[in-house]
């Protein structure tokens, strides 16, 4: 694959620009230098090159430990209810430095004499100047809008924060632009129309769903938008699911693999080995760094092979780790370590190992060859077609203007990747799952599509686990008490010995205290006065059954003031005219 490569020698005149980094009221000492820069498309390039650092790197495949759907080591502030307000200028994530870039660039590429450079070129800055603001927007809520370089002595510099209303539809105006100025061209490390169209998809979802459960007026045009973006990728035909190896390995396979390809990819983040690597591979591997494990309400929340729901049957919370994956969704033991699972580029089953797991549910996804599990190469999907479909669904269900058909060529595709039945629109709406019902209070009774828009819910958290978007579908669905429920994993009947594997040998031994006659065959012991157990149907902890229980201090979250991100008290002292967020005051 091409990585995407500042030349450095031309780059030199953008030194000026980057060096004080949060900073938007720098001198104009760059002025001069543009004057030799912008004429070529090349320069134009070259120029835009530098934008892709706002990108997300590994992060995609982390950010999930920060929210409901894995338990790390360390449960993450913003879990534990811990944030704090930021004292520095330029921190917690209110830095301007990227948006100045943008504007500099904006402001100077229209000098370059080739049309079809600068339409292109113009649409990449105004795709980044989206992606900017609706990043901002996510943390803060209303936010100073800028579209142009700063000087020094503007009085812009300490104007207050725009209205949300205005700063959406800029970002709405620019992703536009992106989309109809950028060509139809697909190329994995790049920004096409494609990526414009999922990136317009996703703002519009984002803030049409988060106005309507929020209780902010003008939410409908927001999700007509993100159905038209998703319309025209769909229909382009440029992507398909991905589905080599099969129902039982499709899904996995597309994230562990070394080398993404653009059959469902749209944009991935290129790794190489001896250029650039990443430490995925150990996050998901030792025991001391992020051990991480998958939520057991997550894992509850896999059907069945025939479609029924596991959480309908009688004693599910209490049914042990080999039963509990017998005949469920495929993608289940492509996400997680199920019965026999083997590492990829292995000819034999691992052995049971729960001392990498905080919950007992190790992550798999994305876990690439065992070659890689200290300093890992392989890419990393930022954006991917799977999406478009998702947004797609849940947008004309949050409208009212879903059909089954919409469902047939959307969420069911996706099911049929493997061979799971479809989801059928009236059989939800008719009987809402009353267990995905507890997971999203949120979404009342009296709205007819409840009942698939928990299926599509639950379609979304399963497919698109661990891709870095849980924790922004929780904020915009106004879904923040979500985080305060129990995160536990694998439940266990009492102390023993147990097989997980189905071959009649014992792989994990329960003790209190003491470990004298674990079995010989055991590869896992835990010691329930170190790793205590919550009961499942009391709520007891440090119970002598029940779950395995990581996190017993539980997150926390305040309706009041967590669904935002505070400002620096530095940047509130520099600019009187910026207000806190709510109650962050203190």
């Amino acid at each position: 694959m091409k990585r995407i490569q500042l030349i450095s020698c031309l780059f030199t005149v953008w030194i000026l620009s980057s060096c004080e980094k949060n900073f938007l009221d720098r001198p104009a000492e760059d002025q001069v230098e543009s004057e030799y820069f912008f004429n070529t498309a090349k320069d134009l390039e070259v120029a835009s090159n530098n934008f892709y650092t706002m990108l997300p790197n590994e992060s995609v495949y982390s950010d999930d430990a920060s929210s409901d759907n894995v338990v790390p080591l360390i449960a993450a502030d913003r879990v534990r209810g811990n944030r704090i307000t930021p004292t520095a200028s330029g921190t917690g994530g209110w830095s301007w430095s990227s948006l100045r870039d943008i504007n500099y660039f904006l402001e100077n590429y229209h000098k370059v004499d080739d049309a079809s450079a600068k339409a292109m070129y113009g649409g990449i800055a105004r795709f980044f100047r989206a992606y900017f603001y609706f990043e901002k927007v996510k943390l803060f809520g209303d936010v100073p809008w800028y579209n142009k370089v700063l000087l020094a002595g503007d009085p812009d510099l300490y104007k207050p924060r725009d209205p949300r209303k205005l700063v959406m539809d800029s970002v709405m105006a620019d992703i536009n632009f992106a989309v109809a100025n950028i060509p139809a061209e697909k190329k994995l490390n790049r920004i096409t129309k494609y990526t414009a169209l999922l990136l317009k998809a996703r703002i519009g979802l984002h803030e049409g769903t988060f106005r309507k459960y929020h209780g902010i007026e003008g939410h409908e045009p927001f999700l007509q938008a993100a159905v038209e973006a998703a319309e025209e990728l769909i229909g382009s035909g440029a992507y398909t699911l991905f589905s080599t190896g099969g129902p039982q390995q499709a899904y996995r396979n597309l994230f562990a693999r070394d080398n993404q390809d653009m059959t469902e990819t749209i944009l991935a983040r290129d790794f190489e080995r001896g250029l650039e690597v990443h430490n995925l591979g150990y996050l998901m591997t030792s025991p001391t760094a992020g051990s991480w494990g998958l939520n057991k309400d997550l894992v509850n929340s896999y059907l069945m092979t025939d479609g029924s729901r596991f959480t309908d049957k009688p004693g599910f919370a209490t049914t042990g780790y080999f039963e509990e994956f017998q005949n469920r969704d495929p993608r289940l033991t492509q996400t997680t370590a199920g019965p026999n699972f083997t590492v990829i580029g292995a000819s034999a089953p691992e052995p049971v190992t729960l001392n990498v797991t905080t919950t007992g549910y190790r992550v798999i996804k994305a876990l690439p060859t065992r070659d890689q599990w200290s300093s890992a190469h392989f890419d990393v999907v930022i954006f991917r077609y799977a999406e478009a479909l998702l947004i797609l669904a849940e947008a004309k269900a949050e409208l009212g203007t879903l059909q089954q058909s919409d469902l047939d060529r959307t969420v069911n595709l996706l099911r049929a990747r493997v061979s799971m039945p479809v989801l059928n629109m009236a059989a939800a709406n008719t009987n809402p799952d009353a267990y995905q019902g507890t997971l999203y209070p949120n979404l009342k009774n009296d709205n007819p599509n409840r009942g698939v828009l928990l299926e599509i819910r639950r379609e979304r958290r399963i497919e698109m686990f661990n891709e870095g978007l849980r924790w922004d579908d929780l904020m915009r669905w106004k879904e923040g008490r979500k985080l305060t429920q129990p995160m536990v994993g694998i439940y266990f009947p009492g102390v023993g010995s147990y097989d997980f594997t189905g071959d009649g040998k014992m792989d994990v031994h329960l003790y209190n205290g003491t470990n004298a006659g674990a079995p010989s065959t055991v590869t896992s012991l835990i010691n329930i006065q170190q790793r205590t157990l919550r009961d499942p149907v009391t709520g007891a902890e440090k119970a002598s059954k029940g779950n395995l229980d990581p996190f017993p201090q539980g997150g926390q979250f305040d309706e009041a003031k967590d669904y935002y991100y505070p400002i620096p008290l530095e940047d509130l002292r520099l600019n009187e005219n910026l207000e806190q967020n709510p109650n962050w005051e203190k």
